[in-house]
């Protein structure tokens, strides 16, 4: 990750969809962007839901983990996400997925998030419930 709190090319799914985490703003809310490309299409030439849900997914856990890590790299698990479809995205947006934590404790966190064209058009909305990984069950962790 860079010093500005952006993350590129971590994992398999950030390089095969091509989005990008920015972590880095100071308040809290994780940015996932994505520029659309036809790659993104559906049959019907617009951004494909599963993508946006998954561009909205990792703004959603990386905000999650901003709660209890300012790298915004402690792990958590969706436990469960609902996707509201509400305008197409085409190819050549420039989208931007905003988390922001509704709720929760320790372990479990309620967020929300918005999938936004750079215009400000309102292309999806999700809300989520995340479960933080216990350092017992990571590598390394405590036994």
């Amino acid at each position: 990750m860079a010093a500005d709190g952006i993350i590129r090319g971590e994992t398999g799914a950030q390089r095969l969809i091509g989005y990008v985490l920015d972590v880095g703003g100071g308040d809290g809310r994780a940015r996932c962007r994505l520029d659309v490309t036809a790659d993104h299409a559906n049959r019907h030439g617009v951004l494909h839901g599963g993508i946006a849900a998954a561009v909205l997914d990792n703004a959603l856990g990386a905000t999650a983990s901003l709660s209890v890590d300012e790298t915004g790299r402690a792990p958590f698990l969706t436990i469960s996400m609902t996707t509201q479809f509400l305008a197409p995205a085409r190819e050549g947006m420039s989208l931007t997925a905003t988390g922001r934590v509704t709720g929760g404790g320790r372990s479990m966190l309620f967020v929300e998030g918005v999938l936004e064209n750079g215009d400000g058009t309102l292309i999806a909305t999700a809300t989520g419930v995340f479960k933080r990984v216990p350092q017992d069950r990571l590598p390394g962790g405590a036994a």
